[in-house]
């Protein structure tokens, strides 16, 4: 299963510490009902047989809105798991090791912050990059914002889809029209939400005014 660039239209990124009484699966199904179209299981609280238990309980609803399920950082999970993939930063796996485990039939995203990242994840064969942190963002502390400028060059150099993160919201994201990426990531903009059907709905109501 590969990734196309209508996937990666609303990319949501899981954080159970936003949702209060809320289980992870409920906040989930809302996020999926509003329009989400690809979705991170990023729990970094969690043990590995915890988020390996998530990951089994949030696949069949993926399954169910025909949306790709990616896990943070770990192949094994993922593979363990029967998601669609993995996401991995550059201080993580490395790309060309982690397509090695997964095969080629799994989708592989990498973070990039410079087109030098960017050309390198795709040669090894990444399917698609998230790009950040666009905006200040309290999810990763002490990150340089990554310039509108830097990610139209990133867009423009690869032929994978590419995702803008960080920081974004239902306020900010209009400040990304024009610069040639195929959705956006967000984690407090949906999760932290009352209601994430809501929220989710909101953004995909913005994008598809800003994304070509």
């Amino acid at each position: 299963m590969k990734c196309n660039r209508e996937q990666m239209r609303l990319y949501a990124v899981t954080d159970r510490s936003h949702l209060g009484e809320k289980s992870l699966y409920t906040a989930v199904e809302e996020a999926l009902q509003g329009g989400v179209t690809f979705l991170q299981l990023r729990e970094k609280t969690l043990s590995d047989e915890e988020i390996l238990a998530e990951a089994r309980a949030l696949l069949p609803l993926c399954r169910a809105h025909n949306v790709p399920l990616i896990i943070n950082d770990s192949v094994d999970i993922a593979l363990a798991a029967g998601a669609d993939g993995v996401h991995v930063g550059q201080e993580d796996l490395e790309a060309g090791t982690a397509r090695q485990k997964l095969g080629p039939d799994k989708i592989l995203g990498v973070s990039a912050h410079n087109v030098e990242e960017a050309l390198r994840a795709e040669a090894q064969g990444a399917d698609y990059l998230g790009v950040g942190a666009m905006f200040p963002t309290g999810t990763k502390k002490n990150v340089v914002p990554t310039s509108p400028e830097t990610l139209r060059a990133i867009c423009q150099a690869v032929s994978i889809p590419v995702v803008a993160i960080g920081g974004i919201s239902a306020e900010n994201l209009p400040q990304l029209a024009g610069c040639g990426i195929a959705g956006a990531a967000v984690v407090s903009a949906i999760f932290s939400q009352p209601d994430c059907q809501t929220a989710a709905r909101r953004l995909r109501e913005i994008l598809a005014t800003i994304v070509k």
